[in-house]
């Protein structure tokens, strides 16, 4: 138990800080102390309790949801974003609001940034996010094909170009569809300069924003042609496939689906992926549940932003 003085010495130093709005520096110099012994009066006074910190969370915010999430399944972060209803579109717009957010708090100088295509909730991110100029040389790459029927083909310009523009960075595209037709054509395509460039960064991302698939593509990726056919489908999810990312298919369990549909995909691998320093999937709503728990699982992303419903799902099948 500390002597009276002690504890006088204690109180007097945390109301100067808290109440007084002082800086240490300029308590030590006051009371003739040094800056490492007024660091532990702070420590002993909330040892001895005089100091209390509770930590007021507002309404809309879940932070010990998220703190549940990353122990659950091995995160490095987790975003749970408060959602009204279980609208896909609301849910969209909403985690792409929180998702540039993410951009514009964490992006660091000299980041080589993986966006993927055909992706409705990371086209909310850019409609959301605000131009971040004090980064240099920061570099966005498409990491999945972004050609496929033109009157959707827009979007994945869209995508990587204003994005790009927004951080004051430099775009490298993927000049391919996202599916080619055979592995033959795929064999064509990586012979293409253009293509080489794209892919050559894949090694280098240390930054990657992607959505998560369920077996059922969205409208857009459908609309864009960069799809599978229906009898495709069918093998996937006859070998067990859950969902994708970047038209790379996983299992419940989160391991890869291995069938010949994957020799025509041109995008980043799920390995490269994992190797990035932020993975980042962006993606909720109940449609998604079994793909985004599956690729939590696979351990294929080490950052979620997801709805606060998708998050209570996700640790309801955790438990």
């Amino acid at each position: 138990m500390a002597r009276i003085d002690e504890l006088r010495l204690m109180a007097r130093v945390a109301r100067m800080y808290y109440e007084n709005d002082m800086r240490q520096s300029e308590i030590a110099q006051l009371l003739g102390l040094s800056q490492a012994t007024v660091s532990r009066l702070f420590k002993r006074a909330k040892d001895e309790g005089i100091v209390r910190i509770t930590v007021n969370v507002p309404h809309g915010v879940f932070s010990e949801l998220e703190e549940q999430i990353i122990a659950a399944y091995n995160l490095r972060d987790a975003i749970v974003v408060d959602c009204i209803h279980e609208d896909e579109q609301m849910i969209q717009r909403d985690i792409g609001a929180a998702a540039a957010y993410y951009v514009e708090s964490t992006i660091k100088p000299n980041e080589v940034i993986g966006l993927s295509s055909w992706s409705g909730t990371l086209l909310a991110l850019v409609d959301a996010l605000h131009p971040v100029t004090r980064k240099n040389d920061v570099r966005v790459v498409q990491i999945l094909g972004g050609i496929g029927n033109p009157a959707a083909e827009i979007h994945a310009a869209r995508l990587t170009g204003r994005f790009a523009k927004l951080v004051n960075g430099s775009a490298t595209y993927l000049p391919a569809p996202g599916v080619v037709g055979s592995e033959a054509a795929r064999h064509v395509f990586l012979e293409d300069q253009y293509v080489q460039e794209a892919m050559a960064l894949f090694d280098q991302v240390s930054l990657a924003l992607v959505g998560i698939g369920a077996v059922e593509p969205s409208e857009l990726l459908a609309d864009s042609g960069n799809i599978f056919s229906n009898t495709e489908r069918d093998i996937l999810r006859s070998e067990g496939a859950a969902g994708d990312i970047l038209l790379h298919f996983f299992d419940a369990d989160g391991q890869p689906v291995k069938t010949s549909l994957d020799h025509r995909v041109m995008s980043m691998s799920l390995l490269q992926l994992r190797q990035a320093d932020r993975a980042v999937g962006v993606a909720g709503g109940k449609r998604k549940h079994e793909a985004i728990l599956a690729a939590l699982r696979g351990q294929w992303i080490n950052v979620l932003i997801t709805d606060c419903f998708s998050a209570q799902r996700l640790m309801a099948a955790a438990q």
